[in-house]
């Protein structure tokens, strides 16, 4: 075993997670909202980057625009649905509306896009860097790039922006944010709206790296709850450095033992953290 190739695959790895974990970040740990059909987003946005490439004749960097674009509508739609639900804190109807929103989408991607396979090629993804025996795609690179910007930019402005202080407002008490004059439903649009596009986004970037199918989204929402969880409830750095965790795991764990249980590993490490350090890897940093 390569030692050093499987240390490159785990760092590749751990930022993708940690970038289609970013929305979900904001939505479960700033906003105090969850949506179940997260995963199901992410293989909008990977099949939407496809089809702009493939149908429209689109270049890559011209397809992740429309990527970016479909995921904002998903989310502000589906945001506006439950709306009254977001606004009561009423988790266990979001939480169910937000599964079966999953199953719409997954059900007419299928419907649209076709149940086999498809390769998103791009051009960063067929040229190769090579280290002596150790390689990566120009792809990976960029993946790895983007989401450290990705994570940089969102801290800033959740800790230095009136838009973060809003939104934090909000999250820790709807009722007397719309008090103080806060209009909390515009609040609640752009978080889904910024999730719907980080998410979409991660599918344009992360989805090149291996074919993308229809049932790509449920493996993905469990292994974005790991990472939020992991990392601590709202810690935008705890998301960075547990996404950056579970894909050395993951990539170690799948060369020394088998690809197959590393989910099962994973949620067995997070059960341990859990246990050992409640608040996640990084408590108390946010």
């Amino acid at each position: 075993m390569n030692l050093g190739q499987q240390f490159l695959n785990g760092l590749v790895l751990g930022h993708a997670y940690a970038l289609v974990a970013i929305g979900w970040t904001v939505l479960l740990g700033v906003a105090r909202l969850v949506n179940f059909g997260h995963g199901q987003m992410y293989m909008l946005g990977a099949f939407v980057t496809w089809f702009a490439i493939s149908g429209l004749g689109l270049p890559y960097v011209l397809a992740i625009p429309v990527a970016i674009g479909a995921g904002i509508l998903v989310g502000l739609v589906l945001q506006r649905v439950m709306l009254k639900a977001t606004i009561d804190q009423n988790l266990v109807s979001i939480m169910i509306m937000t599964l079966g929103f999953g199953y719409v989408l997954h059900g007419a991607a299928a419907l649209v896009f076709g149940s086999t396979g498809q390769i998103l090629d791009t051009p960063l993804a067929q040229k190769e860097l090579a280290f002596g025996d150790m390689w990566l795609t120009w792809q990976d690179i960029a993946i790895v790039v983007v989401a450290i910007v990705e994570f940089l930019v969102l801290k800033f402005v959740l800790d230095r922006t009136r838009i973060g202080r809003l939104v934090r407002m909000v999250a820790e008490d709807p009722k007397l944010a719309e008090l103080a004059g806060v209009d909390i439903r515009r609040v609640y649009l752009a978080v889904f709206a910024f999730e719907g596009a980080a998410v979409a986004f991660a599918g344009a970037m992360v989805g090149p790296r291996t074919p993308i199918l229809t049932s790509m989204g449920f493996e993905e929402v469990i292994m974005t709850f790991v990472v939020v969880v992991l990392g601590g409830i709202g810690s935008v750095f705890g998301s960075y450095v547990a996404g950056l965790a579970l894909g050395l795991f993951t990539a170690f764990f799948g060369a020394l033992i088998s690809p197959a249980y590393t989910t099962a590993a994973a949620f067995a490490v997070l059960i341990a953290v859990l246990v050992l350090r409640p608040g996640g890897l990084a408590a108390g940093a946010r």
